[in-house]
């Protein structure tokens, strides 16, 4: 009877440790459902861009300025995929320290077909191209800042070194597994401090080291084409599914209710704007919505893993309200040409959604985890709260000085605006050679 037992127990012991490999490695085996949803929640990310924010942002410069801002968004996409690509990928989430990755990665290096996403069950290559569409959109939103009077070879040039130096290591510090905020615990499920944060600072920076549009603020600069925003508005809706229930990397629950609470803060954003709008200037108006869901949208992206529906609901109602009087303040009060309200709508929103989610991310339903060793829910929303501050603050004073430098090194080297003559000439044909918007 010893003899047997003694043999059982030796067995056991083996199984387990022939089980423990399997154990470990269990988040790198390909699951074929989650493969599936990611490269489908890609491909709704870059269609944010293009065509979705390219059209959005369209539609709301004047007609002789149309063409510029499509190319933008163009030329963006492509020169980030390059840079992606040959090391940007390897930087943001190649194995580093706490505040950068290394070059082990670079041209894609040892990433093949077959290669499984360090901790996930997903291909590398898919993972590479879905964080690929985030490096994509971010310096995107940023043009929104000086749309009408940036030279073009000054925005492909600020665009590019933006996102090396201003976007990577962020995006490293929250996102990498060694990142330093990602080790303080921050929360940020897509990107409430890496993109709007980072692009929102970026975008008011921009504006002011730039300078006004000529005849901003007296003349009347509405947009050309509201048709063309509301269509780009609903493809950004659908689109930002991708951004935040993907980045869940899982076709699971989580990705579930992150879906949910998104769509729940866009309409909710969207509402809450068209109603001050209607109370302020006795009618709402179609660019007032389509701007409140995307207040909604950007606000609730780092809250979408961690809150519930009656979070999501609160969570989008602030932002319509509190983007909307940022917007007033911003052009109204300080005159600041910030042209298409990327700081009051991502920048604002994303400081918003970052801090909030400690909050609903412990209470009314919210999803989120408590931290180690805390046991009380307001001892973690306390300190939760001065996490997610440390995030906004570090990632705001990161993008705002070195954007103020990057830009300014740009204009001593070959200047950011276009001449007088060529604003008003409109940049569709001084830019480009091309005629403006017709059908």
């Amino acid at each position: 009877m010893i003899l047997i037992t003694s043999l059982w127990r030796r067995i056991s012991v083996a199984a387990l440790i022939l089980c423990l490999p399997m154990a470990v490695h269990a988040a790198d085996k390909l699951d074929s459902g989650n493969t599936a949803w990611m490269l489908t929640a890609t491909a709704l990310v870059l269609f944010m861009t293009v065509p979705g924010l390219a059209l959005f942002y369209a539609g709301l410069v004047r007609s002789k300025n149309v063409l510029s801002v499509l190319m933008q968004c163009f030329a963006i996409t492509g020169v980030a995929t390059l840079i992606w690509v040959l090391f940007g990928y390897s930087l943001a989430f190649g194995d580093g320290g706490a505040y950068i990755g290394n070059f082990g990665k670079a041209f894609l290096t040892g990433i093949g077909k077959d290669t499984i996403a360090s901790g996930k069950t997903i291909p590398e290559t898919v993972w590479v191209m879905f964080q690929m569409t985030f490096a994509i959109i971010t310096p995107a939103l940023v043009i929104g800042g000086f749309a009408e009077r940036m030279k073009f070879s000054a925005m492909l040039w600020f665009s590019a070194i933006w996102l090396i130096v201003v976007y990577i290591p962020v995006c490293y510090w929250v996102w990498a597994p060694h990142g330093w905020l990602m080790q303080m615990g921050l929360i940020d499920m897509a990107g409430g401090t890496v993109v709007h944060v980072n692009a929102g600072v970026a975008a008011l920076v921009a504006a002011l080291v730039i300078g006004k549009r000529k005849g901003f603020p007296t003349t009347s600069m509405m947009p050309h084409n509201l048709t063309m925003t509301v269509a780009g508005a609903g493809m950004l809706w659908v689109g930002w599914f991708g951004f935040n229930a993907g980045s869940a990397v899982a076709a699971d629950q989580s990705a579930g209710m992150t879906m949910l609470v998104t769509h729940i803060s866009a309409a909710a954003g969207a509402f809450a704007w068209m109603m001050l709008e209607w109370q302020h200037f006795k009618k709402p108006s179609v660019l007032g919505i389509v701007t409140g869901m995307v207040a909604g949208l950007g606000t609730i992206t780092p809250a979408s893993g961690s809150v519930g529906p009656m979070g999501a609901i609160i969570i989008g109602l602030s932002a319509g309200v509190i983007c909307y009087f940022s917007t007033q303040l911003i052009k109204r009060k300080l005159h600041i040409d910030d042209s298409l309200d990327v700081f009051p709508v991502h920048g604002v929103g994303g400081i918003f959604g970052t801090f909030v989610v400690a909050i609903f991310g412990y209470t009314l339903g919210g999803e989120q985890a408590m931290p180690a060793g805390i046991t009380s829910i307001g001892a973690a929303i306390s300190h939760q709260m001065g996490v997610q501050a440390i995030g906004i603050i570090v990632t705001a004073l990161w993008s705002a000085i070195l954007t103020f430098a990057i830009l300014k090194i740009i204009d001593v080297m070959i200047g950011l605006r276009v001449s007088d003559e060529e604003e008003t000439e409109g940049l569709d044909h001084s830019q480009h050679n091309e005629s403006g918007y017709s059908f």
